[in-house]
């Protein structure tokens, strides 16, 4: 695996929403959906507003890899489990900042117990 680089950084992380899809067993891309991305650091993390049930996130779990796009580019990621609570309050901070003009209702949403776990570092391949 590798780094992001500092402009993939700055343009993923600068977007409000992107479209991201796990692979198949056989390499094909399952159907992608929206998601919020948020940066902390040098890091890209997404979580699945619908929770674990939500059919992308357990697209995740069949296999670790996956696509991400914004615009027209294309990215091939890694989807690496991120459990440690003091990334993930650093996670829900940025989650608030980055979206308050969204509404309370949906960046609370995003914080919840249940969304938190479903929390996902993108490592680009």
């Amino acid at each position: 695996m590798t780094a992001w680089t500092a402009d993939e950084l700055d343009d993923i992380g600068s977007v409000v929403e992107m479209r991201i899809a796990a692979l198949r067993p056989d390499g094909t891309p399952r159907s992608s959906v929206i998601v919020w991305v948020v940066r902390v650091d040098d890091d890209l993390y997404v979580r699945s507003y619908r929770g674990a049930d939500a059919a992308w996130f357990r697209g995740t779990r069949a296999r670790a890899e996956g696509i991400i796009e914004i615009d027209d580019t294309i990215r091939d990621v890694a989807f690496v489990d991120e459990t440690d609570p003091a990334t993930n309050d650093r996670i829900d901070a940025a989650y608030r900042v980055k979206y308050r003009s969204h509404g309370a209702q949906y960046v609370d949403a995003m914080v919840t117990p249940e969304v938190r776990a479903t929390t996902i570092k993108l490592v680009p391949r």
